[in-house]
């Protein structure tokens, strides 16, 4: 199964270009996490719980969280025992899996929620970005990952 497009290759990364876009990929990146450090300490919150309640749409396992966050799922589960002791998530049976225990926000943590989405939203490095920007460059970064990804389990097997 090809990654490209019919009738596209993949081509060469000119070493400029590549060392361009890793400055500006990591520059980008401190970007977002000065800004998700500022909203946590207007919240009273974490960078992780803010990541967190971001993540926490609707009803998720710990499992599931940790792979929205990029985290290992102990990492996650720490969080989340944090924001339980803060009364803004509670675990609740998972209706057809046993084992496993659902998130879900309480009305407290919904109100953090939409405070952190709002916060986050405010002064954000996209908002330089048009809608219609900030769409094409996710679905770039999502296309980058996912070639990477593919490449890392092609390489593993």
């Amino acid at each position: 199964m090809s990654r490209w497009p019919e009738g596209e290759s993949q081509t060469p990364v000119d070493s400029e270009i590549d060392r361009d876009v890793c400055h500006l990929v990591h520059s980008f990146t401190h970007r977002l996490d000065v800004h998700v450090r500022r909203v946590s300490e207007q919240l009273g919150l974490t960078p992780t719980q803010v990541i967190a309640l971001r993540e926490l749409s609707e009803p998720i396992t710990a499992r599931e969280l940790a792979v929205r966050m990029t985290c290992e799922p102990s990492n996650a589960t720490f969080v989340l025992d944090k924001l339980e002791a803060q009364g803004l998530i509670e675990r609740t049976p998972h209706p057809t899996d046993r084992r496993a225990k659902r998130i879900e926000l309480t009305p407290a943590g919904q109100d953090s929620r939409a405070a952190v989405l709002a916060k986050l939203g405010t002064g954000s490095p996209l908002t330089s970005l048009s809608d219609t920007q900030q769409r094409e460059l996710r679905d770039l970064l999502r296309m980058l990952v996912t070639t990477v990804e593919t490449d890392s389990t092609e390489q593993d097997s």
